[in-house]
């Protein structure tokens, strides 16, 4: 048996089984399912039988895959909480978590819903629902140029992943624009017209985009906006309005808290909006409009150019709500989609000046610890550059909003801690830098990430890096860049797993 997800009834579970003389050799609820599976097997059941006596008696999250000696043609799978999904081959059939796992097979999917097992023989598939009747679901033709993945001549996924970004970004661009990427093109039922707060959801990454969005969203829609981690969402009782909007990001579209967060509010509010990368996911599904953010898979762990595709969905997002409630005229959206067709060619020069990141990476290396300050919406893109560099290299880093070091983090600077500074030269500049030299002033050994104007301001630093000019709606997208770098290179320089750090897995699909 395969079992991925928690059972939370395990251990009421095993004790009924111990009273019942069966043995455990393990304190894991995976095998607390087998064994529970092997009685009722004992007790005459066959295992289609036995399968679904099981599935009755589990709470929780669960994707399971069943297989049975002395039954070559059989395989079991079910699903609740994680996703599953069927493959169709010629003479043989499959089980996988999503497309592309299945892809290398197969371009027939079925994807199971929630509740739902299915029995697979090598001639097909029988699909029943939560109550156990034969259920009929859509198989999908899935475009196997789009799965299939390869390092394209680069040492790592992540190092490819983070060069594709100016690619990647125009095509979503392109896919979201009309009349010449003049005009926004979204589906119809994103409409923020009669909306009276915005509430974005996500986790990790997703979740400091979504901060980053917030910026945008009030100052170009001046609509209230909460951003919420999924995991803490529907425990905190949150105050629903049938007028807002819900926002729920999620690379994968499976992610568990954020699908468990989108059901909570559904029904509650006046519409749900997905930002996914997989069209046929669940949260894609689940959601009154998906908008997908065209990033291709995504293999390294640690997310890079999906990152900045859902910066880049967002910020449209936030322009249509500027649109639908007049804040904001086509002319002047007109004229932001302008600027963001330079966006590419920004992220190219930021890639340009890998070589210098990797130099700066071998002295960061050689680091315990680590700080990231950011004011505006550089203060999100530090928390997400200290995630990073903590998920690649193992460092401790933490990300602040520059003008909260004085509350606390200022107590931890001395020479051996190098603090990085995320600072385009824009209005907050000289407050950032004030910020700074409180750090030099205690011997903190400040890293820099400025424009050429910045650099030259700020005078001496320990380290520098030098960004192109960027107008103030794309600095999170390009500085993006270079923080992502560092952390890449200082994982290659501390000898680490770049591609599977350890611990973590790319789609969070249990609580």
């Amino acid at each position: 048996m395969v079992h991925n997800g928690i059972i939370e009834n395990f251990r009421a579970l095993r004790e009924d089984l111990a009273a019942q003389g069966l043995a455990f050799e393990s304190e894991t609820d995976t095998e607390t399912i087998a064994l529970l599976t092997r009685h009722h097997l004992d007790s005459g059941m066959t295992p289609v039988e036995a399968v679904a006596a099981t599935l009755k008696r589990l709470d929780g999250a669960f994707a399971l895959a069943f297989l049975f000696d002395g039954h070559d043609d059989l395989m079991i799978g079910a699903r609740k909480g994680s996703p599953l999904a069927v493959g169709h081959g010629k003479g043989e059939m499959y089980l996988g978590s999503d497309a592309i796992a299945l892809a290398p097979m197969t371009d027939q999917v079925t994807y199971l819903e929630e509740g739902d097992w299915v029995v697979l023989t090598r001639a097909g598939a029988q699909i029943y629902d939560a109550q156990g009747r034969l259920a009929n679901r859509p198989t999908t033709r899935i475009r196997l140029d789009q799965a299939r993945v390869d390092k394209a001549g680069h040492k790592h996924f992540m190092a490819k992943e983070i060069a594709e970004q100016p690619s990647v970004l125009a095509a979503s661009l392109g896919f979201h624009t009309a009349n010449g990427q003049t005009s926004l093109a979204l589906p119809e039922g994103v409409d923020f017209s009669t909306c009276d707060r915005v509430t974005m959801v996500a986790c990790g990454t997703g979740h400091y985009a979504t901060q980053v969005a917030k910026y945008w969203f009030e100052q170009l829609a001046g609509v209230p906006v909460e951003t919420d981690i999924a995991s803490e969402y529907r425990y905190r009782q949150p105050v629903l309005s049938d007028k807002a909007v819900g926002i729920f990001v999620s690379q994968s579209g499976e992610t568990a808290d954020t699908l468990a967060a989108l059901r909570h509010v559904t029904g509650k509010v006046a519409r749900t909006i997905g930002v996914i990368n997989v069209p046929t996911s669940s949260i894609a599904r689940e959601t009154d409009v998906a908008l997908s953010i065209h990033a291709g898979p995504e293999i390294s762990v640690a997310s890079t150019k999906g990152f900045t595709a859902q910066l880049l969905v967002l910020l449209l997002l936030a322009l249509k709500a500027g649109l639908d409630r007049g804040r904001l005229t086509e002319a002047q959206v007109s004229a932001h989609l302008e600027t963001l067709r330079g966006l590419p060619a920004l992220m190219a020069q930021a890639l340009d000046h890998e070589p210098e990141v990797e130099a700066l990476a071998v002295r960061l290396a050689e680091s315990r610890d680590a700080l990231f300050l950011g004011r505006g919406v550089m203060y999100p893109l530090a928390l997400e550059a200290a995630l990073k560099l903590k998920e690649l290299s193992y460092m401790h880093a933490e990300g602040y909003a520059s003008g909260e070091l004085k509350h606390g983090p200022i107590a931890l600077i001395d020479k051996n801690m190098p603090v990085i500074v995320l600072a385009p030269h824009d209005a907050l500049y000289d407050k950032t830098v004030s910020n700074m030299q409180e750090v030099m002033a205690r011997q903190g050994q400040v890293i820099l990430i400025s424009d050429r104007a910045g650099l030259e301001e700020a005078g001496d630093v320990w380290a520098r890096l030098v960004m192109p000019n960027v107008p103030d709606l794309l600095a999170p997208m390009v500085y993006a860049v270079p923080a992502q770098l560092l952390s890449y290179h200082t994982a290659l320089a501390r000898g680490t797993d770049v591609d599977q750090p350890r611990n973590l897995a790319k789609s969070v699909t249990v609580e």
